[in-house]
């Protein structure tokens, strides 16, 4: 059951620093209620793969998400990380596109203030 949908605007970014930064922000929020189990679902095998020990974090920007994300997940009980395929993923687009949409409303809004 998915109890909470966020999103932010990031700028440009790879899918995978993208991925990492929804994973820290998802951990984050939940990490206030207390959870004893947490499932997650992510679209990057790559992010999965790492986060789960599989893989090796071989590209520096991703490192420092990497080891947030690892703190993150360890002050938890209990987290599942499991890929889904991005077509199967369509509330994870729906969330960055509101976040697109929203952070150009809102530079839409300071040009006309200006």
């Amino acid at each position: 059951m998915r109890l909470r949908g966020l999103c932010r605007y990031i700028g440009t970014a790879t899918n995978n620093v993208a991925e990492y930064l929804a994973l820290i922000d998802g951990l984050t929020a939940v990490s206030e209620w207390k959870p004893d189990r947490v499932e997650v679902y992510l679209d990057s095998k790559l992010v999965v793969e790492q986060v789960r020990g599989n893989y090796r974090v071989k590209n520096a920007a991703l490192a420092p998400l990497h080891a947030r994300a690892l703190k993150l997940i360890s002050a938890l009980p209990e987290v599942e990380i499991r890929h889904v395929e991005r077509a199967k993923n369509k509330g994870a687009d729906a969330l960055a596109n509101r976040a697109i949409d929203e952070w150009k409303g809102e530079a839409a809004g300071q040009q006309t203030r200006k």
